[in-house]
């Protein structure tokens, strides 16, 4: 493959702020099982890439402990494979993709590597994009760089040759752009741009609000069926756990759970990550609650988002709106004394 890539997981989304106050955005869990930089890296790897260049920022031992050495996503090789590439600066990277600034920290990575063109990607966009089929639209276009697009969105995914990426590195400053994205909204002379034209799903996760509406969309068997495709599968970390154990009198409609969880209460229109305590008489309707959560007995919950290991004693009644759901933050303990 004639291609390598270039992950952004150091852009920051201040609308995810109480998500991302121990992570980086593109390790924020989302459908239960995965997290957010697990769909750029599936579609690089079935799109055939096998150089990957991952740029997180500050805090990023979450993002590393997840992806490791990549071996989930075969990218563990002697040979090219998953490049692990912090960013020192923290004022690169805020909201726009492809940092150049960020980027010239690491500019041996371009420098050294063989392949002809590079894509640039953000992991805050949930997508099937086939990088393949995109590099050859670009260059049967004899563009400078090509922009995904769906629908007049920006997936802010971009290819272009890796000699003109290095260019753009060591002359940003001259130039007065700052980053791939930046490059290409300024419609930036004397390059020539094309956009290629994405027709399956996707979801934009830069706040809360958008992080929720898009789990619980994948309640939704039609959106599941875009998105987890049989021949381009979604990988994730591998974590070996029982499944879930459905105790006597529990009642589960319309969710999606992960293993290892232990449901006895009430459960509708949710998602429920790995290990999961939900008790007896519990109610959790229109929820996402993450990894290692313990929902007390005689709970009432309604849109609320869950942290991971975040525990809600007996009896908290919790109602949120689907504009504005609870979040509760990672590790938070809430009681009814706490909400007096």
């Amino acid at each position: 493959m004639n291609l390598m890539a270039v992950v952004d997981a150091s852009v920051k989304k201040e609308g995810l702020q109480d998500l991302t106050m121990q992570r980086t955005v593109s390790s924020v869990p989302f459908a239960g099982r995965y997290r957010l930089i697990d769909f750029p890296l599936s579609n690089l790897v079935n799109s055939g890439v096998n150089t990957v260049g991952v740029f997180p920022t500050y805090p990023f031992a979450s993002l590393l402990d997840h992806i490791g050495v990549g071996k989930s996503w075969d990218l563990d090789r002697r040979k090219n494979g998953l490049f692990f590439l912090p960013v020192t600066q923290r004022d690169g990277g805020i909201s726009s993709v492809g940092a150049f600034g960020a980027l010239e920290e690491h500019i041996q990575f371009f420098t050294k590597s063989i392949q002809p063109h590079a894509v640039v990607i953000n992991s805050f966009i949930v997508s099937q994009l086939d990088f393949k089929d995109m590099l050859d639209q670009h260059i049967q276009s004899g563009a400078d760089i090509t922009e995904a697009v769906s629908g007049g969105v920006s997936l802010k995914t971009y290819i272009l040759s890796k000699d003109l990426l290095i260019d753009l590195i060591r002359t940003h400053r001259d130039k007065k752009v700052v980053s791939v994205e930046d490059v290409v909204n300024l419609k930036k002379s004397p390059y020539k741009f094309n956009e290629y034209e994405y027709e399956g799903y996707f979801a934009v996760i830069d706040s809360v609000q958008s992080y929720f509406q898009a789990s619980l969309a994948l309640l939704d068997e039609e959106n599941r069926k875009q998105l987890f495709l049989a021949d381009r599968p979604i990988y994730t970390k591998v974590k070996d756990e029982p499944p879930t154990r459905y105790v006597s009198g529990c009642h589960v409609e319309r969710a999606l759970v992960a293993n290892g969880s232990t449901i006895m209460g009430q459960v509708a229109d949710s998602i429920i990550s790995r290990a999961v305590y939900i008790k007896k008489s519990a109610r959790v309707e229109k929820c996402i609650i993450m990894q290692k959560c313990v929902i007390e007995e005689n709970c009432d919950l309604s849109y609320v988002i869950a942290d991971k290991d975040v525990y809600i004693g007996e009896g908290v009644v919790l109602h949120g709106t689907a504009e504005q759901p609870i979040v509760l933050r990672k590790g938070e303990k809430v009681t009814k004394e706490d909400m007096r």
